[in-house]
């Protein structure tokens, strides 16, 4: 009975050999590549505003470097440095027909002023560092996208990825959005 799995076992190994080592794998460059796909607005019933939106790219990166885990907490990935934050989103109206990065306010009642809020985020690594291959999928990050202290209706964002050798991809931009600020 032994003798037969191993007679088995071989010719499935080999021909798995056979088939991984005719597979080709899709080659990108190591500097991550991002592409705009979609921009979703969900609207609010009880409000009847759009307050949260959608943001879907698909990206590419040769090398497979891209998220951050929790012990990437050293510079130049600390609290405060340049890049902490590896989805750098930056948010723009439209004010008499050009549009504008503003920056996003929130009130905050322990210190009695306006904070600045950012959309930048840490996304988690997407492959183990060990495999160092060609990586592609597509992101959908939720955005808040009501601004109580805007008068303006149309938004757009722009977007970039940085990769854990501080390489930064391409940047992208939605179209125009219109909110419903009712």
């Amino acid at each position: 009975m032994l003798r037969l799995a191993k007679i088995l076992f071989i010719p499935l190994v080999l021909s798995g050999l056979i088939f991984l080592s005719c597979r080709k794998f899709e080659e990108y460059p190591v500097e991550p590549a991002i592409e705009f796909k979609d921009f979703l607005l969900e609207y609010n019933l009880e409000t009847g505003k759009t307050e949260r939106g959608v943001l879907i790219f698909s990206y590419t990166d040769g090398d497979g470097d891209l998220g951050l885990g929790p012990e990437d907490t050293r510079p130049p990935f600390n609290l405060g440095g340049d890049y902490y934050y590896n989805l750098i989103i930056k948010y723009f109206e439209r004010q008499n027909g050009v549009f504008i990065e503003v920056p996003l306010l929130a009130w905050n009642p322990d210190s009695a002023r306006y904070d600045t809020l950012t959309f930048n985020t840490r996304f988690p690594k997407l492959i183990p560092e060990v495999l160092d291959k060609p990586i592609k999928g597509v992101f959908n990050d939720t955005l808040f996208i009501l601004n109580p202290l805007s008068q303006y209706d149309t938004i757009k964002f722009s977007a970039y990825i940085i990769d854990r050798a501080l390489h930064e991809s391409n940047t992208i931009e939605t179209p125009p959005i219109v909110r419903i600020n009712k």
